[in-house]
């Protein structure tokens, strides 16, 4: 519980008279910055600074669980973008685990989105559900090449050389240590089925770790009653996953949260059918503007269709835009436009809003009729996720920033001696080709198969720094959020939104210098690390 309120000799802490806080010696009220603004001006993240609060609690005292709708709550502020560079099923699962939720990109077919969706839903604490197979006639490259982009040597043998085929033997760093010659077939060399030791398709964790600790094995196939793979545990997962306190699971059969995206076209109705079927608990209609006939027509649709799931609109960035999803019925929305690391959609169309202004301006309107918003792009720091929650967005999703995570698809390369992971926008050409061309082209009619003749690009393709798994990076940037939260002098995500509106949250606008200075400046050279 937080400590009580701080004493002096006694007494309460002295309160500051009133000609000094009007006077703008402690900052300014949001409603002052954002509202009162005769410059016409429009803010993003880096533009605005918090004031210090007073501090008399502790900062693991400061709660950051929230609402991602109406009905859906979390305990960590954190949202994976759905991008066909973020979020799929591993993305999704290690989001929910660590207390967030992922959202499946739509840049899949039909079927292969809802099975992404079913992975997750389907997903148990410990267990590998889709482990990276080889058949007997691959070879030792193909185990090299998985070992270096994947990070990790054991490779259940199967005949398909898929999950679902016969287990046939398993491939281990002690198998390949001596073998040279890269055109062996694993089949010569593998551990044979007869010599490992599995467990049955059903078998808990906690027997599995016994069965582990008795062979003194690093991996465990599971099998079916006809001998076929349905799963892989791993010593090395079993120790990680024993316990996560703040997994986001249904309240009905406890399973992860995942939600997953569509667009507005309509085959997008038959694509939402199947995520509901395959387990969803939340569908984004996934557009870059979202004041649209077609996205309130689907809306509609949706919450007639599939009473049960929560639907999120977006994206907007001004409260008639907000107001006209609200009123179609949904239970979240999406705010920002223009404002990713990847996206050009300010450059090319001329229409957006910076991001701070946005998120304050839409949070406080949505705040009206009871609908959380997420703050989604511009985010590059933990200050920036800060400053977002205090702004009144109840959640922020990340791209970039989890773009270079293991969890993230797509595999490492390196470029200049540094670890890279491929990372682009939804709107870069090459996205569109993979199908996200729905987010962003409205006209209903062109060609047969409803795509544009000529694509304009609203965003990048790119590459982003290696940052290691979620596992260490979700708890880094959750405990950073509640340092700042904490220097700021509130307690939770609620206190923060009571204090904004009541103006006792200040803020300051800082200049181009006022900038620099905030950040690492004055040194020949040095080196940055996160944790």
């Amino acid at each position: 519980m937080p400590a009580s309120p701080t004493k002096v000799k006694g007494e309460d802490l002295w309160e500051l008279d009133e000609e000094t806080l009007e006077s703008g010696a402690c900052g300014f009220t949001a409603q002052q910055i954002f509202c009162k603004n005769p410059a016409c001006v429009a803010y993003s993240y880096d533009d605005i600074i918090m004031m210090p609060g007073h501090i008399h609690f502790g900062v693991h005292d400061v709660d950051i669980s929230t609402q991602l709708t109406r009905n859906i709550q979390l305990r960590l502020p954190f949202v994976s973008s759905p991008m066909d560079t973020v979020t799929e099923s591993k993305m999704a699962i290690t989001m929910a685990l660590q207390g967030g939720i992922g959202i499946i990109h739509s840049n899949f077919s039909i079927e292969d989105q809802a099975a992404e969706v079913f992975k997750v839903k389907k997903f148990k604490n410990g267990f590998i559900t889709d482990p990276v197979c080889l058949s007997p006639e691959a070879t030792v490259a193909d185990v090299f090449h998985i070992k270096n982009t994947q990070g990790y040597s054991g490779i259940p043998i199967t005949d398909t050389g898929k999950i679902g085929g016969k287990l046939v033997g398993i491939i281990s760093n002690r198998d390949t240590t001596f073998v040279d010659d890269p055109t062996i077939k694993v089949k010569e060399f593998m551990t044979p089925r007869d010599k490992l030791s599995v467990a049955k398709d059903g078998v808990t964790l906690e027997e599995a770790n016994e069965i582990l600790k008795a062979s003194k094995k690093g991996k465990l196939p599971v099998l079916n009653s006809n001998g076929e793979l349905v799963a892989l545990i791993a010593r090395t997962d079993l120790q990680k996953n024993r316990d996560f306190p703040l997994a986001s699971k249904d309240s009905e059969n406890k399973q992860l949260l995942v939600g997953a995206s569509i667009g507005t076209r309509p085959d997008d109705r038959t694509r939402a059918a199947a995520l509901v079927e395959a387990g969803g608990d939340v569908i984004i209609v996934d557009s870059s503007q979202g004041d649209s006939k077609y996205q309130i027509d689907i809306v509609q649709h949706l919450k007639s269709a599939h009473p049960e799931v929560d639907v999120i609109g977006g994206n907007v960035v001004t409260p008639l835009q907000a107001l006209h999803l609200i009123q179609a019925g949904v239970d979240g929305l999406r705010v920002g436009m223009g404002i990713g690391s990847i996206c050009t959609t300010q450059e090319v169309c001329a229409v957006g809003r910076a991001q701070a202004s946005a998120v304050y301006h839409v949070s406080k309107f949505a705040r009206k009729h009871g609908i959380p918003v997420i703050a989604d792009g511009g985010v590059k720091s933990t200050g920036h996720i800060t400053k977002a929650l205090s702004l009144g967005a109840s959640c922020i999703m990340m791209g970039s920033m989890l773009a270079g995570t293991d969890e993230a698809p797509g595999e490492y390369f390196y470029q200049d001696g540094v670890r890279l992971k491929r990372y682009r926008g939804m709107g870069s050409i090459e996205a569109m080709q993979k199908g996200s061309e729905k987010r962003y082209v409205w006209e209903q009619g062109g060609t047969a198969s409803g795509t544009a003749a000529i694509k304009v690009a609203q965003g990048v393709s790119g590459a982003v720094q290696d940052k290691g798994t979620l596992r260490r990076y979700i708890p880094y940037l959750s405990q950073g959020v509640r340092h700042g939260m904490q220097d700021a002098g509130v307690t939770s995500l609620d206190d923060a939104w009571k204090k904004l509106y009541d103006g006792n949250i200040r803020f300051e606008v800082r200049s181009p210098a006022a900038q620099k200075e905030g950040g690492v400046h004055g040194l020949h050279s040095y080196q940055k690390r996160l944790y």
